[in-house]
C-alpha cells in the first residue's frame, strides 16, 4: 500500500484520517485499474457426492502456518490506547513494520525497532522489518539487521527489501525499471545476509498479482515478478505479493455484489503465483501474501467500505481460501484505520474474523461445498477437536445439510458474526451427518465439535 501526500499519525487516543493512493511517491498519482473483472463463483470440488457441506475429520492435509493471521504496522500508525487489549486477545501471529511505503520515504530509527519488537513480543506476533530500499543503501540495511540480531539479539528472522517496487518510477524515481530493482535488490539481499545468514528474506512485494492478467498494467506486475524471480531467486526465501482487486477503474468503490463475486480469485491467485515460482526457480518456494484488503484508495463509509460488514465476511472466505491454499503468511493491511482491524474508538468488523479464526484449529482438514455463495473450511486442533468455519457470503439466510466423516460428536459449540453478533457464542448445533445447519445472511459460523 502506498501512502498518499497527506501523511497522518496516530496519537494514542484516536486515529485521523487519511487518503490513500497506490503510488509510491509522497504525491504520487493513482496508476492504471489495477483490478480484473470480477470472476463468477464456483464451488469447491466435493470430495465426496454428499450434498450441501462436507468434512472429512478424519483425513490430515498438513499444518496451518500461524503466520496466515497477520497485519501491517507502521510509525504512522496507532493502536488507541483504549483499544490495546482488544488487539491482544485477536492473537495476531505476524506483524510486517513499516507498512507501506513509509518505510521507503523514512529512515526508521533505533528506538523505533526497540518499539516495534518489544511490542511484536508481547502480543505473541512474529515481527518482520522492511528496509528502506527507495532513497536507501545496503549499508543503512546492514546497520539495520546488525542493530537488531547482532548488538540486542532480538533475532528477528524475517525481513524485507523496498515497498512496491514496481510503482517506484510511476511515482517519481524517473527511468527506474525491473533490471535495476534485480540488482539493488540483490546487492541489499547479499550484505543483509553476510551480517545474519540466519535470517529469511520476503519479496519482491509487488503492488498486484492476477492469474490471468487483463490489461498491460497487470501484466507488468507479473513480468516484474517473473524477472526477480529469475536474478533473485537462489537468495529469496519467500515469494510476495500485494493484491488490492477494487477498485476495477481506479476510482468506483465496490458494491457488495462486487466483494462477493470476488473472493473466489484466489483459487486461482495462490497456484498461478505458485507455478510461476517453480518455472523461475526450479523450487517450492514458500509463498505470502504481506498486503491486502478489497481496496487501495480510499474507500470508507457504505455498505462495502472497508470497516463495512460486509467486507469482513469477505475477507473471512479470502482468508479461509488461502488457509486451503496452504500459503505461509497473510499480512491484512493494516492494523488501524478505516482500512484497518480496529478503528479509532471501536474494533472494525474485520476484528471478529480474528476473533473467530483464532478459535480455528491447527491441521487442515478436507472440506467442501456445492453452492458458491456458502463455503466451508475444516481444521483440527492439537487436542483433536473438530472445528468448522462457514461463511454465507449470500443476502439471505441459508440451511444446508453438514456431513462430518471422521467425528463422533453429538453437538458443537457455535460462534457467530452476523448483523447481530460480533463473533459471539450462541445455541450449540446438534450435529447428526446429513442433518442441516441454518447460516444467518451475510455471516461467518463457528462450530467447535465437542469431544
Amino acid at each position: 500500500m502506498q501512502v498518499g501526500a497527506r501523511s497522518w499519525r496516530a496519537a494514542t487516543a484516536a486515529i485521523a484520517v487519511m487518503t490513500l493512493l497506490s503510488g509510491c511517491g509522497g504525491g504520487g498519482v493513482t496508476p492504471s485499474p489495477t483490478a480484473t473483472p470480477t470472476p463468477t463463483p464456483e464451488p469447491t470440488a466435493a470430495p465426496t457426492a454428499a450434498p450441501g457441506l462436507f468434512v472429512d475429520a478424519g483425513a490430515d492435509l498438513g499444518g496451518i502456518s500461524p503466520y496466515v493471521y497477520g497485519t501491517n504496522d507502521g510509525p504512522w500508525l496507532g493502536v488507541p490506547f483504549a483499544l490495546r487489549d482488544q488487539v491482544v486477545a485477536a492473537k495476531l501471529k505476524f506483524i510486517s513494520w513499516p507498512g507501506g511505503n513509509w518505510g521507503d520515504e523514512n529512515d526508521v530509527t533505533t528506538d523505533q525497532v526497540d518499539a516495534f519488537v518489544t511490542y511484536c513480543r508481547s502480543i505473541g506476533a512474529e515481527p518482520r522489518i522492511v528496509v528502506r530500499l527507495k532513497g536507501g543503501t545496503a549499508s543503512a540495511a546492514v546497520d539495520l539487521v546488525r542493530y537488531a540480531n547482532v548488538t540486542m539479539k532480538y533475532n528477528v528472522k524475517y525481513w524485507g527489501i523496498g515497498n512496491e517496487p514496481d510503482l517506484y518510477e510511476t511515482n517519481g524515481l524517473t527511468g527506474y525499471n525491473v533490471n535495476q530493482y534485480d540488482a539493488d535488490w540483490r546487492s541489499f539481499a547479499q550484505a543483509m545476509k553476510a551480517v545474519d545468514p540466519t535470517i529469511e528474506l520476503i519479496g519482491p512485494d509487488i503492488s498486484q498479482f492476477v492469474a490471468s492478467p487483463s490489461s498491460d498494467y497487470l501484466q507488468t506486475r507479473t513480468d516484474w515478478l517473473t524477472s526477480f524471480l529469475k536474478a533473485n531467486g537462489d537468495l529469496v526465501d519467500i515469494v510476495s505479493i500485494h493484491r488490492y482487486p477494487f477498485p476495477a477503474d481506479g476510482q468506483t468503490p465496490p458494491t457488495i455484489d462486487d466483494l462477493r463475486g470476488n473472493s473466489n480469485e484466489w483459487d486461482q491467485i495462490i497456484p498461478a503465483l505458485r507455478s510461476i515460482v517453480k518455472t523461475q526457480t526450479g523450487k517450492d518456494l514458500p509463498v505470502a501474501v504481506t498486503e491486502l484488503n478489497s481496496s487501495y484508495t480510499q474507500n470508507s463509509g457504505g455498505d462495502a467500505g472497508m470497516e463495512s460488514h460486509y467486507n469482513a465476511i469477505w475477507f473471512a472466505d479470502v482468508l479461509g481460501r488461502m488457509i486451503d491454499q496452504k500459503v505461509d503468511i497473510v499480512a491484512q493491511f493494516a492494523i488501524a484505520g478505516y482500512w484497518g482491524i480496529v478503528g479509532a474508538s471501536a474494533p472494525n468488523p474485520m476484528y471478529y474474523d480474528y476473533m473467530l479464526y483464532k478459535q480455528f484449529g491447527t491441521k487442515l482438514v478436507p472440506a467442501a461445498s456445492d453452492d458458491p455463495l456458502v463455503t466451508v473450511y475444516a481444521a483440527v486442533r492439537a487436542d483433536g477437536t473438530l472445528t468448522v468455519l462457514i461463511v454465507n457470503l449470500g443476502s439471505t439466510a441459508a440451511t444446508k445439510p453438514l456431513t462430518i466423516v471422521g467425528n463422533v460428536a453429538k453437538s458443537a459449540e457455535t460462534w457467530l458474526f452476523d448483523a447481530s453478533h460480533n463473533a459471539e457464542k450462541v445455541a450449540a448445533t446438534p450435529l447428526s451427518n446429513g442433518g442441516n445447519v441454518t447460516l444467518p445472511p451475510e455471516s461467518v459460523t463457528l462450530l467447535v465439535a465437542a469431544k
